[in-house]
């Protein structure tokens, strides 16, 4: 039996569905079968196999029919109750068993894939936004993001995080903190002109919607 040619550990899944094909490989005529071939490398491809199928594409109720098969199959093997002879194998049924039930918890849940890659997300967005203010109006709201350590719990270098600012609003790099100079030497009491202005206009837009909203009741 060891003699026979082995099965690829990778393979094309047939879109014309063969519920039985994890019962059909090396592992599994390893349990059936007296032998001493090697258990790991059979059980790895074995699981190299459920990963295939699970990532195939193919029809979701299709695959878990198949994996319920198997689940069953390995739940209900004699070879699990037999002499200490067959421990081993009876090891990596039960190891196969858990591995096809995390599996099927993987499928159970849903996979959301992102829209954009983590690589584009950044450059797709600085192509959207364009800030059309003043460039030192962005440095100070940077300055703000930093001090109140909201982005990555506070943990990102400022010359980190300006240049990564700066691009997603499609600005230029700029020299930082020249500008933050200038902020620094404004003599009003308040120098955050930006912030204020922000402020103000925050809280005049929550009058309005409550103003708003009395006169809708």
């Amino acid at each position: 039996m060891c003699a026979r040619r082995k099965q690829s550990v990778i393979f094309k899944i047939d879109r014309t569905m063969n519920y039985f094909l994890l019962a059909e490989t090396d592992f599994f005529r390893l349990i059936n079968e007296a032998g001493d071939c090697n258990m790991e490398t059979a059980y790895t491809a074995f699981a190299t196999q459920v990963i295939e199928l699970c990532n195939g594409g193919m029809d979701a109720n299709l695959t878990i029919i198949a994996l319920a098969y198997i689940e069953i199959e390995l739940q209900h093997h004699p070879v699990r109750n037999l002499s200490e002879e067959r421990k081993e194998i009876a090891a990596y049924i039960s190891k196969a068993l858990s591995f096809i039930r995390k599996m099927q918890k993987f499928l159970a849940t849903p996979q959301v894939p992102p829209l954009i890659s983590a690589n584009n997300a950044t450059e797709n967005t600085a192509s959207l936004l364009q800030w059309t203010g003043n460039a030192i109006d962005l440095v100070e709201l940077i300055y703000g993001i930093d001090e109140m350590g909201c982005i990555n719990n506070g943990n990102m270098p400022l010359k980190q995080l300006a240049p990564l600012l700066y691009k997603i609003f499609g600005v230029e790099s700029k020299d930082c903190y020249r500008f933050y100079t200038d902020i620094k030497r404004r003599k009003n009491e308040s120098r955050t002109y930006f912030l204020d202005r922000m402020q103000e206009k925050l809280n005049e837009r929550m009058m309005r919607d409550e103003e708003l909203e009395i006169k809708r009741r």
